[in-house]
């Protein structure tokens, strides 16, 4: 993947506009900070939340990659007769959770650059 390309900054947490400054402040596992973002990229000085309650939206995308998630591993582990139904559906739930974080980073990531466009030209007014 290379700069300019939606997925680069989705998969790699960079800021929509300039794909240089990162969208979260810590790593995916910091299960206490996890989900904080910088109000503002260090690099071209994009607002990420243009509106209270932006990432509202970004729910919609969390709900749908956890429910494939759990869709995919259950009827995976239900077609490959791994384990009964109890151990399926608990396998499946646990991979769910383990996966929040990833989930939440990537939706937001998705969101966001749903409405921003890449712009590599733009440079903060205070670099």
């Amino acid at each position: 993947m290379k700069k300019g390309n939606k997925l680069y900054s989705i998969f790699k947490y960079k800021c929509p506009r300039c794909h240089e400054g990162d969208l979260f402040e810590s790593g995916t596992y910091d299960l206490k900070n996890f989900q904080k973002m910088p109000k503002n990229c260090s690099h071209c000085g994009l607002r990420y939340m243009s509106e209270p309650s932006f990432f509202d939206g970004a729910m919609y995308i969390s709900y749908a990659m956890q429910v494939a998630l759990i869709i995919t591993v259950f009827v995976a582990l239900n077609v490959l007769g791994f384990a009964e139904l109890w151990l399926i559906i608990t396998l499946s739930v646990s991979l769910s959770l383990i996966m929040v974080p990833v989930t939440f980073r990537l939706s937001r990531s998705a969101y966001i650059n749903l409405f921003v466009k890449y712009d590599p030209d733009k440079r903060s007014e205070f670099e």
